[in-house]
């Protein structure tokens, strides 16, 4: 196989234009075994979940290091294709590739076979291709059922170069979990799964005629890896709920990963699927007739499940109600302790605003055009329409109207725009560092003036729900096979993603650090409430 198509310049431009854009919209990324991804020159189709739009595949041209791959070539639908924005440029100056959709062109039959094509022929060169199985991205919390195109590319690739012994392609799937897709400095984890290769040799099933059974299998085998790694869940609530349980177990302040945070909601996600009547969370699937009857010695434990779920939801509807956080519940607060930590948020708050003025006046023209572009957008359509272009938008509107904010401020100091150059991004970066630590204590806050409202017989009767609900949520965990003690378990194991501390000097050096905020919570965005609620079901 030939060594890959050669990089065109304009990919590298595009790349760090990129990583720049989502490394500001972003809090934190986190890119998980790196060191599975076939290198330069290994005919690889990279397949991934699509629940966030154009930004799917900006993640992992930015995810895949230039050291494995030098690029990916994308997909992307054709009616991105040929309009005079920005957005259209990208896509193209990138090298993607447009897929025509039946439900862009009134349901009617299309043609792709010159696409695909063209896509065989980069993958025997040794190229990267990028499609994203399900077909179309969506706002939705599980995972659409996956088309069989990939296995059929696989299949094809491999009955072309039937002869040729050095033919070997790989299926590399790829799960992108976000904590909150659309919110500004959410956390975003992305982790490759092992890659799976085909040679004419070993996978002779999979040469012309093919039997349409090996093609499903091998697209379950996707759904499957994909699935694994990410929220895959029949409804919002159940994340939700899934995610209390992670407060729970780990509780606010628990040096955990990300990837360990995700693992850790996914497992009470899997286990309270059993709960939902008729669904058999382990597949996915909905029970019926002998599947039920096989499993009715499951009822005692899905009676518990539901009990627990019924239970986990009532608690969380109580704190969103309250306005308070379960950590309040778990350690108490003395009234004087209150009122004290209530005068600290605030002055600290007002503190960090005042000297974040002179860059939030940069600032505010970005976050003016972003607002109304996206109430603009978000109006032409119902929300699973529509929801999954918002981080999209915000994206590029973000970064024309930055741009824009960067030129202005060079045009007015012109006889000393070359300070200017590099002062503007410098102050708006730490004016957004001292934002987020504004908006943060801001957040506190408001949460200790709430507190200090409830009184103290319902924040009791609040502790003795949350310690039965505790022990069902720790029982849970012990037999889901989670470690006793997550706060020692995680302290030694998980990473520093999220600014993980030892001593209390370096955690107070930590929560100045330039590069980013000391996160307490992988939940939190930069918003003056805390998100944990999402879309009613049925929207």
């Amino acid at each position: 196989m030939p060594g890959g198509t050669p990089t065109p310049w304009s990919y590298f431009f595009i790349r760090l234009l990129f990583q720049f854009v989502l490394k500001i919209f972003y809090g934190t990324i986190v890119v998980e075994n790196v060191d599975l991804i076939p290198e330069t020159g290994e005919p690889c189709i990279v397949c991934a979940n699509h629940s966030n739009s154009l930004t799917d595949a900006l993640l992992l041209v930015t995810a895949i290091p230039s050291r494995r791959r030098n690029m990916l070539r994308l997909t992307a639908k054709s009616t991105q294709f040929g309009k005079r924005t920005f957005t259209s440029w990208l896509i193209e100056s990138a090298g993607t590739v447009p897929i025509k959709r039946r439900k862009d062109y009134n349901n009617a039959p299309v043609d792709n076979s010159i696409v695909m094509g063209n896509l065989m022929e980069a993958l025997e060169l040794g190229d990267a291709v990028c499609l994203f199985p399900e077909g179309a991205s969506r706002y939705h919390p599980s995972i659409a059922p996956m088309k069989t195109g990939v296995a059929r590319i696989v299949s094809d690739v491999l009955s072309r170069n039937k002869d040729n012994p050095d033919v070997a392609i790989s299926i590399l799937t790829c799960s992108i979990t976000y904590m909150h897709r659309q919110h500004f400095r959410s956390d975003v984890l992305v982790t490759f799964h092992p890659p799976t290769r085909f040679t004419p040799k070993d996978n002779p099933e999979l040469l012309a005629p093919v039997e349409f059974e090996e093609i499903r299998l091998i697209t379950a085998r996707m759904h499957q890896q994909i699935s694994s790694g990410t929220f895959d869940s029949p409804s919002w609530d159940l994340i939700r709920i899934a995610k209390l349980c992670a407060r729970m177990y780990a509780p606010l302040g628990t040096g955990m990963s990300l990837g360990d945070y995700v693992r850790v909601v996914r497992s009470f996600l899997d286990a309270f699927k059993l709960s939902l009547t008729g669904f058999d969370g382990r597949n996915g699937r909905t029970l019926t007739g002998s599947d039920t009857d096989k499993s009715d010695h499951r009822t005692e434990e899905e009676e518990e499940l539901k009990k627990l779920r019924q239970g986990l939801k009532a608690y969380q509807d109580a704190l969103v109600r309250l306005g308070v956080k379960d950590d309040r519940i778990r350690r108490p607060l003395p009234r004087l302790t209150i009122l004290r930590r209530i005068f600290i948020r605030l002055t600290w708050s007002l503190l960090l605003v005042c000297i974040s003025l002179p860059g939030l006046l940069l600032w505010l023209p970005i976050f003016a055009a972003t607002y109304i572009g996206v109430r603009n957008f978000t109006k032409t359509g119902p929300i699973w329409d529509t929801w999954d272009e918002i981080a999209q938008y915000k994206l590029v509107y973000g970064l024309i109207s930055g741009i824009c904010v960067w030129l202005g401020c060079m045009l007015v100091t012109f006889p000393i725009a070359f300070l200017t150059a590099v002062v503007v991004p410098v102050v708006m970066w730490m004016t957004l560092r001292w934002m987020e630590d504004a908006i943060s204590s801001f957040r506190a806050f408001s949460a200790l003036v709430r507190l200090f409202l409830v009184g103290t017989t319902t924040l009791q009767e609040m502790g003795h729900v949350r310690q039965e609900l505790y022990q069902g949520v720790m029982k849970l965990a012990k037999a889901l096979g989670l470690p006793n003690d997550p706060e020692a378990y995680f302290a030694e194991s998980g990473g520093t993603e999220k600014g993980r501390v030892r001593g209390s000097w370096e955690s107070k050096a930590k929560y100045f650090s330039i590069r980013r905020r000391r996160k307490r919570d992988w939940n939190e965005t930069l918003r003056l409430y805390d998100k944990v609620d999402y879309p009613e079901e049925g929207l």
